[in-house]
């Protein structure tokens, strides 16, 4: 057939896979490219991308001529296209690529042929070596890596190619992507996993005769038959149940490195050859029947061991897929009709209707309607959210009871969704400390267990000869250290889901395993053990003005102030006009200076505006502070203007959390920069004894550096604003409340979506299970070896008992590490 035949057989079917590299488009993927003025679908952003470049590179007559759809293994690209650079383009990078510096980038891509923690070594070893790579990590359980380079000294494309040169694939990462990669594997796989069990039945039904028919009772030119008929039907499952074995390990050898796959090569190679010599010399032994068991119960621990790693991560991809494709825009408000367009297309200050039962397009606040939104799938509480008039709503939530009118604030990349997901990505990108040590573990054991097998094989050669090709393949297979390489990584990342389902959000990878050994908790105290609304409850006038003109005045100088003081003092003047503010200086956790008419004003800790207006600190800060709350002061050059007293409530839930970890023996600390006498106060009250109030950041800071310095100290910071962004950096882990300052959450590992100090206890509780179904896995891990290596060698464990010890522990630790998913999602524990 033609290339213009095959072009217009393929104008005539339905769209239903991507024009660009025939992949199938996923239902609720929307990626259009006009070719030929024809509207064509891709299937993701990044065939979406490429496909733009060739139609603005004229480069259209690729489509015109092409005589086949790519492979899927290749990038479908045409060689001038290549030769182009379209991945060194800033256009097509922007959806993956990040500058870390003026010269620095760094990209999130997928690899596609990971199959092993070894793979993960290879790649990250390869990489490194590249000049001007300054970081590379690959997740083994999510297949995503995180690549950072100078555009100097190296480009995107070499680095791409350097990946591919030792057999990998490397794409931008796109969730629509990495799904089809996972079906495209579980399909491979399936087939895989069906030649072998058919193979394999139909040689053990030609093995039985030998194994029951007395000796001397089968004939052999018959059983010769059987033999030539094993091996036909054993061909198919080496050469391609288990071909990805064998390219893997040569894979490997070239590099003179060693993975996983080159025992399981060498098991299942010199069984088949052994048995391929001795079926053409008409005497011997031969293992056609434990060759094909041992390659289809492989496959199928495989199998089982891929689905539930994909269903582990599916979590941290669903939040790409919860935005809706449309929206339905208002032209304007009031309107009663609007046109359903596509959420890419949205504008902040443009307004939306969002239907009962409609997922909210973009983050806003609600300008008509009255209903609830669940949002449980970002912040893991299942109770419905009153939203009315003037309540802010995230994009992802989903709208209950009652349609709403919502004005649009934020889209895009600016979202909370996308804040959210960004945070996630860096969770999943950076290697903890454990998986470290496990894969260096795995990696000293395979050059253990080949040294161990060679010389057992040797050994038994001399001791009977006819065994010691199986019990050096039974020593090669059973002690081959899958279950050690999954044990950690699997375990972390269903943890890490199980988190984000409750609403805390992992953004750091050592964050698990710190957490769980945590035994000294920091909290600030406003935003943290409190609501963190300030409301303003006395103004005690110190000059000549009144507390309505203190009041403007407090709420001028806050005015775009973060800190819940500012919000509490600018809601007390919610109603006034307020004064210009000019030469505004504000400093972190103290207060904010300013002209207002050409005088100079300060407000804040007392101190602090003491030291900025030189003046005495005032007679009556002492007698109102001991009313409590947080005391602020305002004044002006050369007089003291007032004093401004708020008052916070501690959270519900701090109480419960406090006494859960008394009672397991957890320090306790309070460290904040309100006056001593509000921060005491909140501590008595949660039975916390340890409690420091009128402190700096860098005095926070310090603070918590002299407690890591304790013996066998680890130490946990929750905080959730500005001036809580050096302590929580400082802490051996820390944590942010959701609805803190932006700097705050990108400071912290971990991040509270629910704004629910209840989801810390549950976090701690699953991060010390996590801990400790790691230790069962390296436990199991271990002892299975140590266990099956000395039966192997003494010849008690035959190839295909071995190939089920194999599959059996490896699923073993996968579906030990599945059970963290099952964890409650509400209250204290």
């Amino acid at each position: 057939m033609s290339a213009s035949e095959i072009e217009s057989v393929r104008a005539s079917l339905p769209e239903q896979d991507c024009y660009h590299c025939g992949l199938p488009v996923p239902p609720d993927t929307h990626h259009y490219v006009t070719i030929d003025g024809a509207s064509r679908r891709m299937c993701c952003v990044g065939c979406e991308a490429v496909a733009e470049s060739i139609v603005a590179n004229g480069l259209t007559d690729y489509y015109r001529h092409r005589d086949a759809m790519p492979e899927p293994q290749k990038e479908a690209l045409p060689a001038e296209l290549q030769e182009l650079g379209l991945f060194d383009h800033p256009d097509f990078q922007k959806t993956f690529v990040q500058p870390i510096g003026e010269h620095e980038r760094e990209a999130a891509l997928i690899l596609e042929g990971i199959t092993c923690a070894a793979c993960v070594w290879l790649n990250e070893q390869h990489v490194a070596r590249q000049p001007g790579v300054s970081l590379v990590e690959v997740n083994y359980a999510t297949r995503r890596a995180r690549v950072r380079w100078d555009e100097r000294r190296v480009k995107l494309s070499e680095i791409l190619s350097a990946i591919q040169a030792i057999g990998y694939r490397a794409y931008p990462y796109d969730a629509e992507r990495s799904e089809q990669i996972g079906k495209r594997e579980r399909r491979s796989m399936l087939w895989r996993v069906f030649v072998a069990g058919f193979g394999m039945m139909q040689v053990m039904m030609y093995a039985f005769p030998a194994y029951i028919a007395p000796e001397g009772d089968l004939a052999p030119d018959i059983e010769q038959l059987m033999r030539w008929a094993s091996l036909l039907l054993t061909l198919p499952v080496v050469l391609y149940s288990a071909a990805p074995f064998f390219q893997r390990a040569l894979r490997d050898l070239k590099l003179r490195r060693l993975g996983m796959d080159v025992p399981v090569a060498l098991g299942v190679g010199s069984a088949f050859v052994a048995s391929l010599w001795a079926t053409l010399a008409g005497g011997g032994e031969v293992y056609f029947d434990s060759v094909t068991m041992f390659v289809f119960l492989l496959l199928c621990g495989r199998y089982l061991e891929m689905v539930a790693r994909q269903k582990a991560v599916r979590g941290v991809e669903e939040l790409g897929k919860v935005l809706p494709a449309f929206a339905e825009l208002l032209p304007g408000w009031p309107a009663p009709d609007g046109e359903r367009v596509p959420v890419s297309q949205l504008l902040p200050g443009n307004f939306v209707r969002v239907r009962p039962g409609e997922v909210m397009p973009a983050d806003g606040v609600v300008v008509d309607g009255r209903s609830e939104a669940n949002e449980a799938l970002l912040t893991g509480e299942s109770l419905p959210v009153p939203k009315s008039g003037g309540s802010p709503v995230t994009g992802g939530s989903i709208n209950i009871s009652s349609p709403l009118t919502v004005r649009v604030e934020q889209v895009g990349d600016s979202t909370r969704l996308a804040a959210i997901r960004r945070l996630m990505e860096r969770g999943a990108s950076e290697k903890p400390r454990l998986a470290q040590q496990s894969d260096r573990v795995a990696v000293v054991f395979i050059v253990a267990l080949l040294v161990l097998a060679f010389a057992t094989g040797l050994a038994w050669y001399f001791i009977e000869p006819g065994r010691a090709l199986w019990v050096f393949v039974s020593v090669l297979v059973v002690a081959c250290p899958c279950a050690l390489s999954l044990a950690t990584p699997t375990a972390l990342t269903v943890a890490t889901d199980a988190l984000a389902r409750m609403g805390v959000l992992v953004t750091r990878g050592h964050a698990i395993e710190t957490l769980g050994r945590a035994n000294h908790f920091v909290f600030d105290k406003t935003g943290t053990l409190t609501r963190g609304r300030m409301s303003l409850e006395e103004v005690l006038p110190l000059g000549d003005l009144g507390e309505a003109e203190l009041r403007i005045l407090a709420a001028a100088l806050e005015r775009d102030s973060e800190h819940p003081v500012g919000e509490g003092l600018r809601r007390a003047a919610a109603d006034c006009v307020l004064p210009a503010v000019d030469e505004v200086v504000a400093q972190t956790g103290q207060g904010i200076a300013g002209r207002i008419d050409g005088v100079r004003h300060a407000i804040g800790r007392p101190a602090y505006v003491a030291a900025q207006l030189d003046l005495p600190e005032p007679a009556r800060c002492g007698e109102f502070e001991a009313r409590g709350g947080s005391v602020i002061v305002l004044g002006r050059t050369g007089e003291w203007l007032g004093l401004f007293r708020l008052a916070d409530v501690p959270r519900q839930e701090a109480a419960q959390l406090t006494t859960k970890l008394l009672a397991e023996k957890a320090r306790l600390t309070v460290l904040s920069g309100d006056s001593p006498g509000a921060v005491d106060a909140v501590a008595q009250g949660l039975g916390i004894d340890d409690a420091h109030g009128g402190l700096t950041p860098q005095g926070k800071q310090q603070f918590l550096a002299a407690l890591q310095r304790a013996p066998g100290a680890v130490v946990a910071m929750v905080g959730d604003g500005v001036n809580d962004a050096p302590v929580l950096a400082q802490a051996h882990v820390s944590v942010a409340m959701g609805g803190g300052t932006e700097l705050a959450r990108n400071e912290a590992d971990i991040v509270l979506l629910s704004e629910n100090l209840a989801g810390l206890g549950r976090g701690l509780d699953l991060s010390r299970r996590t801990l400790r179904i790691i230790r069962q896995n390296l436990w199991w891990s271990f002892a299975y070896n140590f266990t099956s290596v000395p039966l192997a060698m003494a010849g008690l464990v035959t190839p295909w008992m071995a190939g089920i010890g194999m599959a059996g522990s490896s699923l073993l630790v996968v579906l030990n590490a599945l059970r963290l998913q099952r964890q409650p999602r509400s209250g204290v524990r």
